[in-house]
């Protein structure tokens, strides 16, 4: 790819607007359509891109393999730790209703963080799997 220049510019601009729109996605699934799943493949698509242009090699110092497994595990975490939370005030495993002074708070508190961590998860996921094929030799 280092003889194609107008792939490497476009992609130059794209990538920041990608990363801007994942986090659009991820904060707006409150409201309307969009969440952490979504957010978190929009997310990895720009890593992704970022891989088949300038290579796996360069893509890899960027994000390295030790940065997705603890962003794997602090996903995962994350989540957890909310369904736990509403348990220890008093609810269910992820009742959000416990999380905040009154129910709407509560509710706006858990989704936004349980959404964040399914983001994490996913995205760091995708790269992964991305990166284990793309290591792979033919």
């Amino acid at each position: 790819m280092k003889h194609f220049s107008v792939l490497r510019v476009i992609s130059k601009l794209m990538i920041p607007v990608i990363l801007l729109f994942a986090l659009y996605v991820q904060f707006h699934g409150d409201f309307g359509p969009g969440g952490g799943f979504q957010a978190g493949v929009i997310f990895a698509s720009a890593f992704i891109l970022y891989a088949l242009i300038f290579g796996v090699h360069y893509a890899r110092k960027v994000i390295p393999s030790s940065a997705t497994r603890i962003l794997l595990s602090f996903g995962v975490i994350l989540y957890t730790a909310v369904g736990i939370a509403g348990i220890i005030f008093g609810g269910n495993f992820l009742d959000y209703n416990v999380l905040g002074q009154n129910n709407i708070a509560g509710q706006h508190i858990g989704i936004l963080l349980v959404e964040l961590g399914v983001g994490i998860t996913v995205a760091a996921t995708m790269i992964t799997v991305f990166f284990v094929f793309a290591g792979q030799e033919s």
